[in-house]
């Protein structure tokens, strides 16, 4: 069955999907390169967002770094692109994670979902919506929900007429609405996503 098929049967989310169209999910081989993305765009504006990460990629040639040319890239060099002195601190966390552990994609796809969640989440500078984004974007997991994503919340509050005045609640109703979902909730929020944000 289509993913779309399966979405279809919820009747509210169905109003989104009468027209669109299928998503496909792509993997990323390199994780360390995605990570250390993500948490330079962590609470900045899209815009703001690309620029810094250009910045990054300049000190490079304009090229996904290695892991050990993030390792020898002077924190003040970071720091002078736009970066806070904790997401600085962030990235090199990661790509030393990457040297000590392994955050090769092949080594990754042998894990859960929960798994893989867990073993991220010993990076100080990733938490539970860094690892959730990254099963989805990078991993190309079909089957991940991310209640703490606010755009989610957002969307979802206005499609389902949840209340948002209690985040725990509100992450609790959308948690059970999603498991109608299964196993295709991560197409489910690229949905919501772009119903929300259509640019």
């Amino acid at each position: 069955m289509d993913y779309l098929d399966h979405l279809r049967k919820d009747p509210l989310l169905r109003r989104l999907l009468v027209n669109a169209e299928s998503i496909e999910l792509e993997k990323q081989e390199n994780i360390c390169s995605w990570l250390c993305a993500s948490i330079i765009s962590q609470q900045l504006s899209t815009k703001v967002a690309k620029i810094i990460h250009g910045r990054f990629l300049d000190l490079y040639d304009g090229k996904e770094p290695s892991v050990s040319q993030i390792l020898e890239t002077p924190f003040e060099k970071l720091r002078g692109i736009g970066m806070s002195n904790s997401k600085a601190n962030y990235v090199k966390n990661v790509a030393l994670f990457d040297v000590e552990h392994g955050l090769k994609a092949a080594h990754l796809d042998k894990m859960t979902d929960n798994e893989v969640k867990q073993y991220l989440l010993q990076i100080k500078g990733v938490g539970n919506w860094t690892s959730e984004m990254m099963l989805m974007f990078a991993m190309a997991r079909q089957d991940v929900f991310s209640s703490g994503d606010l755009g989610i919340q957002k969307a979802m509050t206005e499609l389902y007429s949840l209340e948002e005045s209690q985040s725990k609640k509100l992450q609790k109703d959308m948690t059970a609405i999603a498991k109608n979902w299964r196993p295709y909730r991560t197409y489910a929020c690229l949905h919501l996503w772009k119903w929300k944000d259509p640019l």
